[in-house]
């Protein structure tokens, strides 16, 4: 039993890197663009190429687990993070900086799916693989705080010139142990059935997910101009070209990159929708309320990032307490769950304001984290839960992948919305309002969301599986 634990926290590593790695170089931004002499849009793709070779690879990187073996794939993985972080580390320019994140972006998109597939693979019995999940929901939360803290710890020290390059050098002393081990502890797996790698799929839909996620981090900053909409219409005939492409090849018994077996789950089906839209919720989250505390209620960037960690610690231990909830009372702790995130953000429209003392401003986002914590881990155990060996990979690509571009759609979108109603001259009133407007779509999202949690069938719920 112990060393099944420890191969979880050997797999749990890929993941502390990919989460950390998303939100290191957010506080760092300022020093960077100092030292390289960057532009604003070279300083926007280096925040968004990670994001798009992530998401563009991540269904690749699931099937090439699968036919080539979990283990393997995690651990070129975990190679190639660590070679592409040196690479950050020690770039001389902008451009170079850009093309090292997003080659960290595709190393991430290697590992994340294998973290989900290998947790359901070594964990068979539910109530272990609901514990497994919750510290992967642990790791989440940990990988946001660290994340965020590391950025603004190393960027501010002055013993050393440029010492941002730290943020991405400190993945050394944590990928180097966990290669490691990986080698050492954890078995391989692959599907029974050997099949060839379908190439021309990987191509047509990392192109297609290439031109969708590059528009939509475009538009975070530029807006939809006739070029991104132009690039998402693109997207859209390139990923319908995939999918009948794909359909011709299950026919035909040739090699695919998707099973749209996957789809007839319907546990599946709801779980990435109740993902996306969570998502869609929690990134827009983040991106307004920093924006609103800094420039709205002009607090200081260090204070609002003290403020936000507040979040991750409720994150990290509502993850710990909420296996024991979701194991006694299944799908009724994900409603109550929900229904407080609800609750905590109608407060936060009634209290986030200029004389909001700072107590009141942690006090609630750390109630928000505890609500965040508690549903996260579940909602991966909802879309994977009875899906076949053969198929868990394939799944995980999915499963990561809409919760990506979930994720950036969230930011595009909401984020067009706050900043409408913020209008040109924007003063705290204006700020408030588009702040209140955001977080009652988020509420719309959130209610979206406890639908599809209520229409999960019975037989996924763990106390109802232990009655029968």
């Amino acid at each position: 039993m112990k060393r099944k634990y420890l191969k979880l926290l050997v797999i749990l590593f890929g993941q502390l890197l990919t989460i950390m790695d998303i939100f290191i170089i957010n506080v760092s931004i300022p020093s960077i663009q100092r030292d390289l002499h960057a532009s604003h849009g070279e300083i926007q793709f280096m925040v968004a190429a990670y994001l798009i070779g992530f998401a563009s690879l991540l269904i690749t990187g699931g099937r090439l687990g699968d036919l080539y073996g979990r283990k393997k794939m995690y651990t070129i993985g975990l190679l190639a993070f660590m070679v592409s972080s040196v690479a950050c580390g020690f770039s001389a320019g902008a451009y170079q900086l850009v093309i090292a994140r997003f080659i960290q972006g595709i190393s991430a998109a290697m590992m994340a799916p294998q973290v989900l597939s290998m947790i359901q693979i070594l964990f068979i019995d539910h109530h272990e693989r609901t514990k497994a999940m919750g510290w992967y929901g642990i790791t989440i939360g940990i990988g946001t705080v660290l994340g965020q803290f590391l950025g603004g710890y190393f960027s501010s020290l002055t013993m050393m010139e440029e010492p941002w390059r730290l943020i991405f050098l400190i993945n050394i002393p944590i990928g180097l142990p966990a290669i490691f081990l990986t080698v050492k502890l954890l078995d391989e797996s692959t599907i029974s059935v050997k099949q060839s790698f379908d190439v021309a799929g990987v191509l047509i839909l990392s192109a297609g997910l290439f031109c969708a996620t590059f528009a939509l981090t475009r538009s975070e900053h530029t807006g939809l101009g006739f070029k991104n909409v132009l690039l998402m219409i693109v997207s859209a005939g390139i990923l319908f070209t995939f999918i009948k492409n794909q359909k011709k090849r299950i026919r035909n018994a040739s090699s695919y990159l998707i099973d749209f077996e996957l789809f007839r789950y319907t546990n599946f089906n709801l779980g990435i929708v109740a993902v996306s839209f969570f998502f869609i919720m929690l990134d827009s989250y983040f991106y307004i309320v920093s924006l609103f505390f800094q420039q709205g209620l002009k607090i200081s960037p260090l204070r609002a990032g003290e403020i936000i960690v507040f979040q991750g610690l409720g994150f990290i231990l509502a993850s710990a307490i909420s296996v024991k909830l979701i194991l006694k009372y299944g799908k009724k702790a994900l409603m109550a769950g929900l229904s407080f995130i609800i609750v905590i953000l109608i407060l936060q429209l009634l209290f986030f304001r200029m004389e909001t003392d700072f107590p009141v401003f942690c006090l609630l986002l750390f109630l928000h984290g505890l609500g965040i914590g508690s549903i996260i881990p579940s909602l991966a155990t909802i879309a994977l839960s009875g899906m076949s060996e053969k198929l868990i990979g394939n799944a995980s690509g999915v499963y990561n992948t809409f919760q990506q571009i979930a994720a950036i759609l969230g930011i595009v979108v909401i984020g067009s919305v706050f900043y409408y109603f913020l209008g040109e001259k924007p003063d705290v009133q204006n700020y408030h309002e588009a702040f209140s407007i955001a977080l009652l779509i988020n509420i719309f999202c959130l209610i979206f969301v406890m639908i599809c949690v209520f229409k999960v069938p019975d037989d996924v719920l763990p106390e109802l599986r232990r009655r029968k």
